[in-house]
């Protein structure tokens, strides 16, 4: 007899309900860097954690070769927002660029429902910035300014599968009340 797995039980109890658990939308999140004041973000990419592996050849074995995991890789991540006159990201830059001083932030980018209340996150640590960006300056476009800030981390986390479904949960007796 076959037994249902977590997503298909999670299907069922959410029907059985009448709540629908969609995905979340990519354009509703915030971040925040400790202790620095910027305003909303319109783009954050870099999200992510990579594995390196490495390939070894054993003699004699043919049909494949043996991948090993190596070091995890974090890619920096890329901050855009539109330029106001909150410059915290530009100090945060100049700190090194014109003192020397490295200061490296922890921080948190939240995803967001449709309520705009965080439903996960993400948070890095000891991030500085090492490229910063300014605008395209176009006498012939009406588009936004756009500043963006490239950080270097040391490594993402995510709130474990308990803190999420405890999000889940607050969301789902929201919607029934």
């Amino acid at each position: 007899m076959p037994t249902l797995g977590l997503n298909a039980a999670f299907t069922l109890a959410t029907n059985l309900l009448g709540v629908r658990a969609d995905p979340y939308q990519g354009f509703n999140f915030l971040i925040e860097v400790e202790g620095i004041l910027v305003g909303g973000f319109t783009e954050c990419t870099g999200l992510q954690v990579e594995t390196e592996t490495f390939e070894y050849r054993e003699g004699g074995q043919n049909d494949y070769m043996h991948r090993f995991a190596g070091p995890i890789k974090y890619p920096p991540l890329m901050l855009k927002h539109g330029v106001t006159l909150i410059d915290g990201l530009w100090a945060w830059h100049q700190e090194w660029v014109q003192n020397r001083q490295l200061t490296r932030r922890n921080g948190t980018i939240y995803l967001l429902n449709k309520q705009h209340i965080p439903v996960m996150w993400w948070n890095f640590k000891e991030a500085f910035p090492v490229k910063w960006t300014g605008p395209d300056l176009r006498a012939d476009s009406s588009a936004v300014a756009i500043e963006s800030l490239e950080l270097s981390h040391r490594g993402l986390s995510r709130p474990g599968l308990a803190t999420a479904l405890a999000g889940i949960g607050a969301e789902i007796s929201g919607s029934l009340g």
